[in-house]
């Protein structure tokens, strides 16, 4: 291609889009990756908001038309001066020339809030854990990187409840994909890693077809812990693609030679090739824990990434 292939991830605060990025950014190695984030984009500053009473999540906080604009110009392999929202400061930086990449990465909170913004991106992912996971994370994060306490954050959520609801939500229909991570439901141990996944795959583009997978499986079941089914998300049909997080490396793998087999050039990713790297999380006392669910999203997506590039050798 003559042009980036960019990428969204939309979600709210604390939904991990900044993991996602950043273990989409490793696969396809950080030398060919541009990220940013469009909450740099905010027009007033932490306490300029609390003055006014208004919260990062509002559309009426930000630069939406810079970030249109921005939008299409790493499209179309141009570069942008981006500005800079510090988070522990709650206050702006200088800013900072970017260069777009063969990939380019966007996340934030209002990615796709409108059509032009829509319009910029190749494969839209949208961030769907549940509420009171991503309240736990968000507290995790802003107690331990931004300073706040467990109660300034548990009152920012329900500050922006009402945002969240009318602004940040509604995203989920532009989506390609819907990712949602989630504890399992009849999970005792307390290992916060050890997590399933939910692929919600819409028929905006074509996904890679995995039914042959099942065989005469009338179950939609690849294993106990890989599924595959019909659904509806938001009034209208899906696919979806459900892998716990205690799933074994034999079910992944025939997921991972299905996409290499349309996709040839996405097996030097995948562990079936000896890549150790794809699907690592690291939990909040430093251990790390190889994630079968996490390596499948990030497989999906990067498959997505490099078939819009025409990249298939």
């Amino acid at each position: 291609m003559s042009r980036p292939v960019v990428l969204g991830i939309v979600g709210d605060s604390a939904a991990g889009k900044t993991t996602l990025t950043r273990g989409i950014a490793q696969i396809l190695g950080e030398d060919e990756v541009t990220t940013i984030c469009t909450d740099d984009y905010h027009r007033y500053d932490r306490k300029q908001r609390k003055e006014m009473g208004i919260s990062a999540l509002h559309p009426d906080c930000n630069y939406i038309d810079i970030i249109q604009q921005h939008l299409g110009l790493l499209r179309t392999g141009q570069p942008i001066l981006k500005p800079i929202y510090n988070h522990t400061s709650g206050e702006f930086d200088a800013p900072e020339y970017i260069e777009p990449k063969r990939f380019v990465i966007v996340e934030g909170l209002l990615g796709y809030s409108t059509r032009a913004c829509r319009d910029a991106y190749d494969v839209k992912v949208y961030l769907a854990p549940p509420e009171d996971l991503r309240a736990n994370w968000k507290i995790k994060r802003d107690t331990r990187k931004r300073g706040y306490t467990p109660e300034e954050v548990i009152d920012q959520i329900k500050a922006r409840e009402h945002d969240s609801e009318a602004f940040i939500r509604p995203q989920r229909q532009w989506a390609d994909v819907v990712v949602s991570f989630y504890p399992p439901a009849d999970e005792k141990s307390e290992n916060e890693l050890l997590l399933n996944v939910r692929l919600v795959m819409r028929p905006t583009i074509p996904h890679p077809d995995f039914t042959h997978l099942l065989g005469d499986n009338k179950s939609g079941s690849l294993s106990d812990a890989v599924r595959l089914g019909l659904d509806r998300d938001m009034g209208k049909p899906v696919d979806v693609l459900e892998i716990d997080g205690h799933a074994t490396e034999q079910p992944v793998q025939e997921l991972e030679r299905t996409l290499c087999s349309e996709i040839p050039y996405l097996g030097k990713f995948c562990s079936i090739e000896g890549n150790t790297d794809i699907g690592k999380v690291v939990g909040t006392t430093g251990e790390t824990l190889q994630s079968y669910p996490l390596a499948l999203t990030q497989l999906l997506i990067t498959f997505h990434m490099l078939k819009a590039a025409n990249i298939y050798q």
